[in-house]
C-alpha cells in the first residue's frame, strides 16, 4: 500500500522545492495538506504525481507545482483575506487556508462545491467560505481582498477582479486562448493603477461565465 506521507514529502522535495518554489509558508502548507483526499479513490495512487487529474464536470485538480507556484506568486505573509475563483476539488483552497486568515472560494458546479466542502470539513479546514455562482463576478459582498487567485484560463482579465483588490493586493490569473495561457500577476498599486507581470506559460480549463468564455 502506498505511504501517502512519503509520497507527499517526495512531491515537495522534487516538484516544489526542486523547481524553485522557496516560500517557507507555501512549502509548509504543501507538506501538510493530504492531496490524495481531494481526488477519487481510484486515482489516489497518482495524487502526488507531477500532472493534473480529473475531478469530474470536465474540471481538474492542478499539478502540485502549479498550486505551489501560484500560491507563492500571491506573496502571502499570513492573515490575509483571499478570494479563489474555481473551488474545484478544494485542494488549492486548503493550501491557501494554511496561510491566509480567511478564504472565499467561488465554484460554478454545485456538485464540486458540495464535495469540496465535505472534504474540507473532514480535515478541519473551517476558514473557507464556498459560494456557487458565476465566478467571473468575483465575490463583491466580501470585497475587497488582499489577494485573488483564479484557477481557470480567461480570455482577458475581468475588471471585477481588479475592482475587488485592496491597494497593494495581488491577482494571479491565467490569460490567453483555449488550452494555452500565460500566468499573470497584477498588483493594484493605486486606486486606478495596476502593475502587470508575466510569470510563466500554463494550461488551464476555461474560465466560463459572463466575463469569461461563454462555454467550454
Amino acid at each position: 500500500m502506498l505511504d501517502f506521507s512519503i509520497a507527499r514529502r517526495q512531491m515537495v522535495e522534487r516538484q516544489i522545492k526542486g523547481r524553485g518554489v522557496s516560500d517557507p509558508l507555501v512549502i509548509k502548507a504543501m507538506q501538510r495538506i493530504p492531496r490524495h483526499l481531494f481526488v477519487e479513490e481510484a486515482l489516489q495512487s497518482q495524487a502526488y504525481s507531477d500532472f493534473p487529474l480529473p475531478i469530474g464536470e470536465k474540471q481538474t485538480i492542478s499539478q502540485p507545482f502549479m498550486v505551489a507556484f501560484m500560491t507563492q506568486a500571491l506573496a502571502l505573509k499570513g492573515g490575509e483575506r483571499v478570494l479563489e475563483i474555481g473551488t474545484g476539488s478544494g485542494y488549492q483552497a486548503a493550501v491557501l487556508d494554511q496561510i491566509a486568515s480567511r478564504v472565499y472560494s467561488v465554484e460554478r458546479f454545485a456538485s464540486l462545491a458540495r464535495r469540496a466542502r465535505r472534504i474540507l470539513d473532514g480535515i478541519g479546514q473551517n476558514n473557507i467560505n464556498i459560494k456557487v455562482t458565476d465566478g467571473t463576478f468575483g465575490w463583491e459582498e466580501e470585497a475587497p481582498f488582499d489577494a485573488i487567485i483564479v484557477t481557470a484560463g480567461a480570455p482577458s482579465i475581468p475588471t471585477r477582479y481588479l475592482d475587488q483588490l485592496v491597494v497593494g493586493g495581488r491577482l494571479v490569473i491565467p490569460v490567453g486562448e483555449f488550452g494555452s495561457q500565460i500566468l499573470k500577476r497584477v498588483t493594484r498599486t493605486a486606486a486606478k493603477e495596476y502593475h502587470e507581470e508575466n510569470l510563466l506559460d500554463c494550461r488551464f480549463v476555461p474560465l466560463v461565465g459572463k466575463f469569461g468564455w461563454e462555454k467550454e
